[in-house]
């Protein structure tokens, strides 16, 4: 029998176990060994009550700990039992009564834990060959007249405002916001969850766990979780939740009147009665003071700049390169814009060639990057998805002929970026379906061609860039002098420079109002500060300097490769264009440096998308020179890199020879200007902040390259989208239209300097060392 009552009669088994059976030591078990003839004895010290899976399977489970070991760090275990034996088991087991079992499996948990139970735990079934012994002393009532005392676990729940540092706690919340589950640095998925709940605290979950499906099933803001046993830790004066040993979570759909369905991966949990109590009582809080976000963009809603999550099915996917992956997906609608087809070769597109023809004109191309591409690789065709925070970006005019719209997943994690997968069962997903299912298709769809030409596209690039919701509440990351506190601005304007200080204050007003003319170019050798060149500047140079034709004695030398040819104009312009090579070999042009005569500011652009480098240059008598410093003297992908004119001394192209001889030439900008004689600007935002708080107000300026706004200041100026980005920073530190009062605080590092002139000596302020971060409120 696979469950069998053994008696002790004078501290003695009546029956002794099968002679094959050799006894297992606890903190020797590991997964996937066989342990046929082995078996774990011990005492039971907690079971619960008999349950029934979701497929009608009896479930009964209990802990067992090692009576010869109380004294090590793993002295007990939890053993879970299925099917008949679980069933009879429940009718007979006894708190204090001797456990054994054989030919158990050994399941390794998701998380290590942190209690005295083992990181691993037991099934048992008849089905696996398992068998069951329980030593029952005489006069034990018989196993048909047994009944199981055992009491389900009580499980309290702490608010949100009660969280202490240092406890392990259960917890009801509603989500915030989220992370869908990415892979960390490690092995690990993470997820990162910010809840709420009546108390009006928030509280942050760091999510951990080897297997994806032991992460809650997230699926939007305003869902309800449930979490077991999650560590709180306290962090720069905030709690923070992370996962510890025996983690478990329950999610619920937030809205008001839905079913209250558990999603889970787990084959048991407990849920009472008085506990759907507890998420309809949340669910009516939250419907009025969470600002939840109505239905996901449909890509006939979508317009240029365009943030937003999509909810769509999967059709077609392919390998791009090493660093992104292609997706077509569906939702039924179609974009209002012609949109961007990426290039991949029809035997690298995984999916029904039919339905793809059937549905070019309504499927989208969107190309996902870095983190997210191991998951993309691994979605199945057919699936359902959610993407969250898809760029929506319109073709510059200087890259395209014809302009069209581009959807990319940028790498990363910030604001939620990711990419979910939704089961059948979910609503939306039902409503997705059927209305998808009402689309009729047909092979003769009108569609107008997107085809460009390959000096169109010579490639793409791609910003990766954060996007602030107007959900989100803007601070400064300190990073460095913690051991500075605050000071108040009184005190820092009656005192003598120069000082550092800790601030908190608020951002009454800035300047510039026009946040892109706040890049200016700064000269670390003179000091001196510029505007940076209009394009028309460098169009009316490149005008110029194609009055000159490239002199044909100076193509074709021992560093470089030279190809010409008259552009179909009535100036008949002759264009020059020098490829520099690395031991007498041509390169792949995403690493090669090229040099060009007589190119116009389009054909430039152009190049940059498709080579590493552009250098624009004219011809002399003995040798290729830069241009005036007017003009940039390099040119990399989006970034214009230009030079001193004081403190340069430009030299001859022939000096990049010796940058080509190296063995992988980086061709980095500084290391090119310094070949070249040119003293490099640097890109700089200046700006000017007027800060208050209730002893006084100072002006304090800004000057920094990327760490403030996390935004390259060299970028800024080419890319509407990071504009964007830096007045909707600016935006959230100083909210438009507020009054003071209703301003946020804004918590940074400010410094105090001396400057004199012929007249007198005056104190200017400066912040330093801190970073615009983002975070949930």
């Amino acid at each position: 029998m696979p469950v069998q009552l053994l008696k002790i009669i004078e501290g003695q088994s009546e029956t002794p176990l099968p002679s094959h059976l050799q006894r297992e030591d606890l903190k020797h078990l590991q997964e996937g060994c066989d342990y046929t003839n082995k078996y774990i004895q011990g005492i039971v010290t907690l079971s619960y009550p008999l349950t029934k899976l979701r497929d009608g399977t009896d479930f009964f489970k209990i802990v067992v700990q090692d009576s010869d070991n109380l004294c090590s760090q793993i002295n007990s275990i939890n053993v879970f039992m299925y099917g008949k034996m679980a069933e009879d088991c429940a009718k007979i087991i006894r708190h204090g009564e001797t456990f054994i079992v054989a030919g158990f499996k050994v399941i390794k948990l998701p998380t290590e834990r942190e209690d005295a139970r083992h990181d691993c735990h037991l099934e048992v079934s008849e089905e696996a060959g398992s068998t069951i012994y329980i030593y029952t002393k005489p006069g034990t009532t018989a196993a048909s007249e047994t009944a199981s005392v055992s009491v389900a676990p009580k499980y309290v729940y702490t608010p949100l405002n009660h969280l202490k540092d240092g406890t392990v706690v259960n917890l009801y919340g509603v989500v915030k916001f989220f992370k869908p589950p990415y892979i960390s640095k490690g092995t690990d998925y993470c997820s990162i969850v910010t809840l709420v709940d009546q108390s009006n605290v928030k509280l942050t979950c760091s999510l951990f766990s080897g297997n994806l499906d032991f992460l809650p099933k997230i699926y939007k803001v305003g869902d309800i979780v449930r979490f077991h046993r999650i560590k709180i830790r306290e962090y720069n004066g905030q709690m923070q939740g992370i996962t510890s040993g025996g983690f478990a979570s329950l999610t619920f759909d937030g809205t008001v009147g839905a079913p209250v369905v558990p999603r889970t991966s787990s084959r048991v949990y407990t849920f009472m009665d008085e506990e759907q109590k507890t998420i309809e009582e949340l669910r009516i809080w939250a419907a009025s003071n969470i600002s939840i976000s109505g239905p996901a963009t449909k890509l006939s809603g979508v317009q240029p700049m365009l943030f937003f999550d999509l909810t769509c099915q999967l059709v077609g996917k392919a390998k791009v390169d090493g660093s992104s992956f292609l997706l077509k997906v569906w939702d039924g609608t179609e974009c209002p814009y012609p949109t961007w087809k990426v290039p991949v070769e029809a035997q690298d597109l995984e999916g029904e060639k039919v339905l793809l023809h059937q549905l070019r004109n309504l499927a989208v191309d969107i190309l996902v990057y870095d983190n997210h591409v191991q998951l993309a690789e691994s979605l199945k065709i057919g699936s359902f998805l959610r993407i969250y925070s898809i760029h929506a970006k319109e073709a510059s005019a200087d890259n395209e002929d014809v302009s069209h719209m581009e959807f990319h997943l940028h790498g990363g994690t910030c604001y939620g970026r990711g990419i979910g997968v939704l089961p059948e069962s979910n609503p939306d997903v039902k409503e997705l379906k059927e209305f998808l299912e009402s689309v009729t298709l047909t092979d003769s769809q009108n569609m107008e061609s997107c085809s460009m030409d390959i000096d169109s596209t010579f490639g793409n690039v791609t910003v990766c860039v954060m996007l602030f919701h107007l959900s989100v509440y803007c601070f400064a990351v300190l990073t460095d002098h913690q051991d500075l506190s605050n000071t108040e601005l009184k005190t820092i304007t009656n005192s003598a420079a120069p000082q550092q200080y800790r601030i908190r204050a608020k951002l009454r007003t800035y300047k510039p109002q026009k946040l892109h003319q706040s890049v200016k170019l700064h000269c670390s050798k003179c000091n001196s500060l510029q505007e940076v060149p209009d394009r028309d500047d460098f169009d009316f140079i490149l005008h110029g300097s194609a009055g000159t034709a490239p002199n044909p004695e100076l193509h074709n030398t021992s560093w470089y490769e030279s190809v010409t040819w008259t552009a179909q104009e009535q100036k008949q312009r002759k264009i020059a264009i020098h490829f520099v090579k690395r031991d007498e070999m041509l390169q792949h042009p995403e690493d090669t440096l090229i040099m060009i005569e007589g190119g116009t500011l389009k054909e430039i652009w152009k190049l940059t998308k498709r080579f590493k480098c552009v250098i624009p240059v004219r011809s002399t008598e003995d040798d290729l020179e830069l241009l005036d410093l007017s003009a940039p003297f390099l040119l990399k992908g989006n970034v214009k890199y230009y030079g001193c004119k004081q403190c340069s001394t430009p030299k001859p192209m022939k000096n990049l020879s010796s940058i080509a001889a190296e063995q992988q030439p980086s061709w980095e900008s500084t290391e090119i200007a310094q070949v070249l004689g040119i003293e490099l600007l640097q890109y700089v935002f200046i700006m000017k902040f007027t800060l208050v708080d209730e002893t006084g107000s100072l002006n304090a300026y800004l000057f920094d390259d990327e760490k403030f706004f996390q935004i390259p200041a060299s970028e800024i100026l080419t890319s509407n989208f990071l504009q964007q980005k830096m007045q909707m920073t600016m935006n959230a530190l100083c909210p438009p239209g507020r009054k003071l009062g209703d301003l946020p605080w804004l918590e940074c590092f400010i410094k105090s300097y001396n400057v004199r002139d012929a007249m007198k000596n005056q104190v200017y302020y400066q912040i330093f060392d801190t970073t615009v971060a983002e975070d949930v409120v």
